[in-house]
């Protein structure tokens, strides 16, 4: 894809240098926290995605990152270099925004060049060759003289993207990039950014409210909360295994369960599945008793939860089991969203909902259930 495919990668090496550091990053606007204590490390090559709800500040996390604001406190470092007081044109970073910002004044070939501006094409090539050759990458062959305007939303963010990628920067940010194309175009699109980012090898940081686009493009997330990370971990992780409630009920669906360890039925038992050493508490939850997995090998004794603790645990909408009745419960169903593949019930237990995926419609009363190893635990309150 492109004459630069020769630097073609699969993904971050888990060794490579850091790219980006921030350490206790924090920016107050007129005493109104924005961000504070963010600590993140962006290693070398990798796709990595600031993801959460509005207002929690992971587009000042890019601003400041840009260079286009200046934390009240703490440092960023690109590599061994302390950017602080740097400007954005002396950051080597290439930005693309929500809007595009192409000049409508000039054809979709100057727009890319204009990147240009500050420096000569990497590599020896000239601003003609190197325009070529970045609309080739971006899928946009031949479309050098056309007027901006006569381009589809989706082509014309391919275009601000050639423009960011002109110089060769070491940084490639983009705020939101696909928040105003429809849902099908932004499929396409994010799959083209990431293989974009993955043939140039280019550090990317990369900023959505989108879930699903930060899951399927990811190295690495950092769910935001309230200005701070809450969890930074691989895309899998942070789906599968949520640090904290939060986490769990924003990033997709999720049922979340609190409890209290029961005294009786069975207390901790050993083997959960293919798992001998994970073990398994029984919950009072609602009046029901469930039974969750916990711990393994590697956690001391301590680590499982006693008789009165408090648990606080989830289990995605897939793994609830319908008419499993062993560690189950009965539930009404409410209503039902037909998505294609699956069917999302709503169900009604307990004055509280539950949502299981199935592939067709339930009524009435129903029994689900879960494998205790599908239940994670996201907090606990031990000794109350």
């Amino acid at each position: 894809m492109g004459s630069e495919g020769n630097h073609r990668k699969t993904g971050p090496d888990a060794n490579a240098p850091v790219a980006v550091e921030l350490e206790g990053v924090g920016k107050r606007y007129d005493g109104t926290v924005a961000v504070q204590d963010v600590d993140l490390r962006i290693r070398e090559g990798e796709f990595f995605t600031l993801v959460g709800p509005s207002g929690c500040g992971k587009t000042t996390t890019l601003r400041l990152i840009a260079g286009f604001e200046e934390p009240t406190e703490g440092r960023i470092r690109f590599g061994d270099r302390d950017v602080s007081g740097v400007p954005p044109e002396a950051r080597n970073v290439g930005v693309v925004f929500q809007n595009y910002a192409l000049f409508p004044h000039m054809t979709v070939g100057e727009n890319v060049g204009y990147g240009l501006r500050f420096s000569e094409p990497p590599g020896g090539a000239s601003r003609e060759e190197r325009v070529r050759e970045l609309l080739e990458l971006v899928d946009l062959p031949g479309t050098a003289d056309r007027d901006p305007e006569s381009l589809s939303g989706g082509q014309r963010q391919r275009v601000a993207m050639a423009r960011a990628l002109a110089p060769g920067p070491d940084l490639l940010l983009l705020d939101e990039p696909m928040s105003a194309l429809d849902a099908r175009l932004r499929e396409r699109l994010r799959l083209q950014v990431r293989s974009i980012q993955r043939e140039l090898g280019i550090t990317t940081v990369y900023v959505t409210h989108d879930q699903e686009e930060a899951l399927s493009v990811s190295d690495r997330v950092a769910v935001m909360r309230g200005g701070t990370p809450e969890q930074v971990a691989p895309p899998r992780t942070v789906y599968r295994r949520p640090a904290s409630r939060f986490v769990a009920e924003f990033v997709g669906d999720n049922n979340v369960f609190e409890g209290v360890v029961a005294e009786g039925n069975g207390g901790v038992e050993a083997g959960v599945g293919a798992d001998s050493t994970a073990r398994t508490v029984p919950v009072d939850v609602g009046g029901e008793t469930l039974r969750v997995a916990v711990g393994g090998e590697a956690d001391a004794e301590d680590d499982v939860p006693r008789p009165g603790d408090s648990l606080t645990f989830c289990v995605r909408p897939q793994h609830l089991r319908v008419g499993r009745t062993e560690n189950g419960v009965r539930a009404e169903a409410e209503s039902a969203e037909f998505l294609g593949e699956t069917t999302r019930v709503h169900l009604g237990w307990g004055g509280r909902e539950l949502v299981v995926r199935t592939e067709d419609p339930l009524s009435g009363t129903v029994a689900v259930g879960f494998d205790p190893a599908d239940a994670h635990v996201i907090g606990a309150d031990p000794g109350e």
